[in-house]
């Protein structure tokens, strides 16, 4: 554990941006703690849960998309590409994924919630086409990440197969492409066939739904390239488009309300523009963030520390952890002082948690997945800081 939170290969703006991420989804998932309507204050819990996994979504597509455009250009990108891709991808997230969701369901059975359609889960299918099962809800991103897993380098492989190109990166770019395009008409598609007025329909419906949502992955993926083919530009141009963001973040979190852009009545920027828009500013600060590679340990080390939990404390904070603590207390009786002890005992049993399932769990089967696939990685680049 200490050698990685000492490791100069990490990048400290990408583990940065994963440690705030998890941190606000923390928060936003800190509503459910607190009884009756807290105006303002929940509303803000609420952006800040949401934001907190777009910037995962934009992340993980920046990170994938970096692998795969350097196995795209630098070799034949065949089948023998994708299972490598695939095999790195599912040792990383898949055992932890199936043990949570048998935990949840043995939760389940305890506190005596029935359940309809638990198979889905196991083919991350909950979501796919139609709004999320009331079970293990926070599972519903990774179902879009595992599905973009496959679309992406599967798509990759097919139009390698068809179009022969010597000009790879134009021809990545292009599959990225209509590839946007293609899961941002999804988005035109629900807005003309579903009446929708309602914001908690929209966050169930249509946020939550994997068939409308690559495209906040895809992004990332687009940024990859942008990063491995025009790094001079990338460096040269990162505090504009961090200008930029850190504007466009105002228009989301201040902006939208202020200006009545509601749902109710401007039915088309939600179903069509607003999660777009939100994965466009959330990129706008990876140059930034991606060329941050040094900071002082005493910073360096909580940050990376949490960013490497970070999927752990995802899969448990919530359905686990939190679900059995309002299970076990009332906390319709607590006054403000044990509202708190609760909100801070929630965060400190999830990080410990966290902790125990990264260091005995999650990290040996990273340790396997490196040293099953190390030698044919290298096929494909150097194992070495860009």
């Amino acid at each position: 554990m200490m050698e990685q939170l000492y490791d100069q290969r990490r990048i400290f703006g990408l583990d940065l941006m994963r440690a705030l991420a998890i941190t606000m989804v923390l928060v936003g998932h800190c509503g459910w703690i607190f009884p009756g309507d807290q105006g303002l204050i929940l509303q803000l819990m609420s952006l800040s849960g949401y934001l907190g996994v777009e910037i995962f979504f934009v992340l993980s597509g920046f990170l994938i998309g970096k692998i795969l455009y350097q196995m795209f250009i630098k070799g034949d990108f065949r089948t023998d590409s994708v299972l490598l891709f695939l095999k790195r991808r599912w040792f990383r997230t898949l055992p932890n994924y199936y043990l949570i969701l048998i935990v949840n369901l043995i939760i389940a059975f305890y506190i005596g919630y029935k359940i309809d359609g638990a198979w889905r889960y196991f083919f991350f299918l909950q979501n796919f086409a139609t709004p999320m099962l009331p079970f293990f809800t926070e599972s519903w991103s990774l179902s879009i990440e595992e599905f973009a897993y496959l679309v992406l380098p599967f798509t990759l492989f097919l139009s390698a197969s068809i179009i022969r190109s010597r000009r790879k990166t134009r021809h990545f770019v292009l599959v990225i492409s209509c590839l946007l395009l293609l899961f941002l008409g999804n988005k035109f598609y629900y807005h003309y066939q579903t009446f929708n007025n309602d914001i908690n329909y929209w966050n169930i419906s249509l946020k939550s739904v994997v068939i409308y949502r690559l495209d906040a992955i895809f992004i990332g993926v687009l940024c990859s390239c942008l990063y491995s083919r025009y790094r001079n530009f990338w460096k040269q141009t990162r505090m504009l488009w961090c200008m930029i963001g850190i504007f466009m973040l105002s228009f989301l979190a201040v902006g939208v309300g202020s200006l009545g852009l509601f749902i109710s009545e401007y039915p088309f920027f939600w179903n069509v523009i607003y999660l777009p828009m939100t994965s466009i500013t959330v990129a706008l600060f990876l140059p930034v963030l991606s060329e941050w590679q040094d900071e002082h340990r005493v910073i360096r080390i909580p940050v990376t520390f949490i960013s490497l939990i970070s999927y752990s404390v995802y899969l448990l904070h919530y359905g686990v952890v939190l679900q059995l603590m309002h299970y076990h207390f009332d906390i319709m009786t607590m006054n403000a002082a044990g509202l708190v002890f609760f909100t801070t005992t929630y965060f400190v049993v999830t990080i410990v948690l966290s902790y125990l399932l990264y260091r005995f769990y999650e990290k040996p089967m990273t340790d396997r997945r490196e040293s099953a696939i190390k030698a044919n990685l290298e096929r494909f680049f150097p194992l070495r800081r860009p």
